[in-house]
């Protein structure tokens, strides 16, 4: 391809309008394109490991931070307890096959008997699947005393619907959890099950599903809300081709999502109601709503600011050095307090240096001539209470894992869904990741809950409860 040049014409009056210019214009025009171009090289090198973008946005080739080496093979260490399939046990084995020698190998003599302990292989095979259809008859008959007709009732509970309870929990696990669009729903319904559906169909029994777990979601939610410790965190997720932003508080025992049109502090109030407990979170603006005292911001999202300010180089690089050997000193601290091999005032005690060097850096990062390093660094100091509750708050980790581990199922529903498409889909999908966070943190069976669910809703009961057992109102 023919490089295609400005005319010389122009070329000279560009010199010209340049030479014109004082030395002091000339000076302050190179430092301002110097810092253009520092701005743009700097954007180009953001990735997950620097900034708070997603791995999946990573480029082809870009490094990630390897763990030290530590010399062992990968897999299962020396003494570790291997894993296995458990056996099913006997009573529940469709068919048992036994295999018994006739004859002795050796001489040929007949055998007979029993070994008490055989050698026991299972194999485990998926029959093929017919739904079960039931069909009702509503008979219509005369009297032939009076000539009046009467006309057969329908049982309580039965649903005017084409699909029973378990089926639409199944449509809803395959579009809420399994991620799969309503058209490949419908295809591995039809393929798998023998059910043909319509994507209408699809949708409809999605917002069965969400009507009938809205009491238990709502119970959910003013459990999190009460509780001492809440890690919450929020991501896009456009609403019919305008922005929203789906947020969530996870606890031990439950988590909760909502979706909303803003990303500020009335969402957060919104999400949290009145929450007086320890808040787990990055440094977003909407959190500030909240005391720093009952703060803890996630080192995590720390940790890669300093990895940006280290690439900076010159003072600020020094300066982000120094912060991450610090940091990756308290992270060692901490994960011996985890595995109590550190006792809790051992660690309190190693934190007064570290966080006295820390602020230190802080100060001096503030004062740097570096923007980006100043404002990352003033900002730091402004929220100081909030870096060390989990030094002296049981309970409270020093990163938000915990949301984000949460939150990725979402982010990865949103990228095939591209969000949703009003009220009743933004509710379908709050629900239902709701349900499914909270129930993975118990260990319930997801499908099973639903179908209990649908089932509670058709005969107009109370549905089960997401909380456990020793927590839910009235022990549902």
């Amino acid at each position: 391809m023919e490089w295609v040049s400005a005319p010389k014409e122009n070329k000279c009056w560009e010199r010209e309008a340049l030479g014109a210019l004082p030395k002091e214009q000339l000076i302050e025009l190179v430092m301002a394109l110097q810092e253009r171009v520092a701005e743009l090289e700097r954007r180009l090198g953001m990735n997950s490991q620097n900034s708070s973008r997603p791995p999946s946005s990573d480029l082809p080739g870009t490094e990630r931070a390897k763990p030290p080496a530590t010399g062992r093979r990968p897999g299962g260490q020396p003494g570790h307890p291997g894993q296995f399939r458990k056996m099913v046990p006997i009573e529940r084995v469709d068919k048992l096959v036994p295999l018994k020698p006739l004859q002795c190998r050796h001489c040929g003599a007949p055998l007979t008997g029993e070994d008490p302990s055989p050698r026991r292989h299972q194999v485990v095979e998926l029959p093929p699947i017919r739904p079960r259809v039931t069909e009702y008859q509503q008979h219509k008959l005369r009297c032939r005393c009076c000539g009046q007709t009467t006309v057969g009732e329908w049982p309580a509970g039965l649903d005017y619907g084409a699909f029973g309870e378990r089926l639409r929990s199944l449509v809803a696990l395959c579009t809420g959890v399994c991620h799969l669009s309503r058209r490949r729903t419908a295809f591995l319904l039809e393929s798998l099950f023998h059910v043909p559906i319509s994507v209408g169909a699809i949708s409809r029994s999605e917002q069965f599903v969400s009507a009938a777990i809205a009491e238990p979601v709502e119970q959910c939610q003013q459990y999190v809300q009460s509780q001492p410790v809440v890690h919450v965190d929020e991501t896009g997720w456009p609403i019919k081709y305008h922005s929203g932003w789906l947020w969530t508080a996870a606890t031990s025992l439950a988590t909760v999502f909502q979706i909303h049109s803003g990303r500020g502090q009335k969402e957060a109030r919104l999400l949290l109601g009145q929450f007086e407990g320890i808040l787990e979170s990055d440094r977003w603006g909407a959190y500030n709503a909240f005391p720093l005292m009952l703060r803890q911001v996630c080192w995590a999202h720390l940790k890669r600011d300093f990895q940006a300010m280290a690439e900076r180089g010159s003072v600020a690089g020094q300066i982000g050095s120094n912060l991450l050997e610090l940091t990756q000193q308290m992270f060692q601290g901490w994960h011996r307090v985890r595995d109590q091999t550190l006792s809790r005032e051992q660690f309190q005690s190693q934190m007064l240096s570290v966080s006295r060097q820390l602020e230190k850096l802080f100060d001096q990062g503030a004062h740097c001539g570096h923007a980006k390093t100043q404002r990352t660094c003033r900002r730091l100091l402004k929220i100081r209470p909030a870096l060390w509750t989990f030094v002296h708050t049981e309970g409270v980790e020093p990163t938000n894992n915990a949301a984000e581990r949460a939150i990725r199922p979402a982010v990865l529903w949103r990228k095939s869904c591209f969000g949703s498409q009003g009220p009743p889909g933004c509710r379908f999908v709050e629900r239902m990741l709701t349900v499914t966070a909270t129930l993975g943190l118990q260990r319930r069976n997801v499908v099973e809950y639903l179908a209990l669910a649908c089932h509670a809703a058709l005969h107009n009961h109370a549905a089960p409860s997401l909380l456990p057992l020793a927590l839910s109102p009235a022990g549902t």
